[in-house]
């Protein structure tokens, strides 16, 4: 019998970036099994699929994700499935975050084929791995380690629609976009509110924009209404 070929499941929306890390995933293991997302649905629905993928290499800005919001729910939901995160962010701080809040390692974008094939072969081992000279911090901010814990409580289905929800859609566009029943998507928001121990979904937008891969920027502004 031939052995399970391993898993790898590739979550960014650049087509030609994800064809690059295709690419360099056959040279270093020519029999790798690997699956693409290019949003936070396709992503969700692909680690359903594959309970068993032993690495995700995730875009830190993945349409439907803010920032590290992805890897906080991914380290809940699927704890054992090591997330390597890849940016074009390249800094140092950038890096430390995403070390901190459980990422398995970072490639930036800039890597040519000869440094990812290094990266992979060391985290396909079961190595971390970050760019030289890049060293991880010792200890991460308490409070967007807590906020990362608390998106980690969400189900897959409540961090859609709070993904929704920040991108300023209200109920009945959410429930559209998703099929749901518009009271279903009221009962999910709720739900989220009561997790990140938020009483809006202003408030939940702002709190999330903690977890920005920019958090500089400024937020966006949701519509509240009387949608809570």
């Amino acid at each position: 019998m031939h052995p399970t070929p391993t898993q790898l499941l590739i979550a960014d929306d650049h087509p030609l970036f994800r064809e690059a890390l295709v690419r360099a995933i056959e040279r270093v293991m020519p029999h790798a099994r690997v699956d693409e997302a290019d949003s936070v649905e396709t992503l969700m629905a692909l680690v359903e699929a594959h309970p068993g993928a032993e690495l995700l290499l995730l875009d830190l800005d993945i349409p439907g994700a803010h920032g590290f919001s992805a890897l906080a729910h991914l380290r809940g939901v699927r704890p054992q499935l090591p997330v390597v995160i890849v940016s074009a962010r390249e800094d140092q701080g950038t890096i430390q975050r995403a070390m901190a809040l459980g990422a398995a390692g970072f490639i930036p974008k800039s890597a040519n084929l000869s440094v990812l094939d290094e990266a992979l072969d060391a985290l396909l081992a079961g190595d971390e791995w970050l760019p030289p000279g890049i060293t991880a911090a010792p200890c991460a901010d308490a409070e967007e380690t807590a906020l990362a814990r608390r998106v980690s409580e969400l189900t897959p289905q409540q961090f859609r629609v709070l993904g929704m929800v920040c991108q300023g859609l209200l109920n009945k566009q959410i429930a559209w976009e998703m099929g749901l029943a518009p009271t279903t998507v009221k009962v999910h928001v709720s739900a989220i509110l009561r997790k990140l121990d938020v009483g809006t979904r202003t408030q939940a937008v702002m709190l999330m924009h903690r977890l920005a891969s920019d958090p500089a920027s400024p937020p966006p502004v949701p519509q509240d209404g009387d949608e809570d």
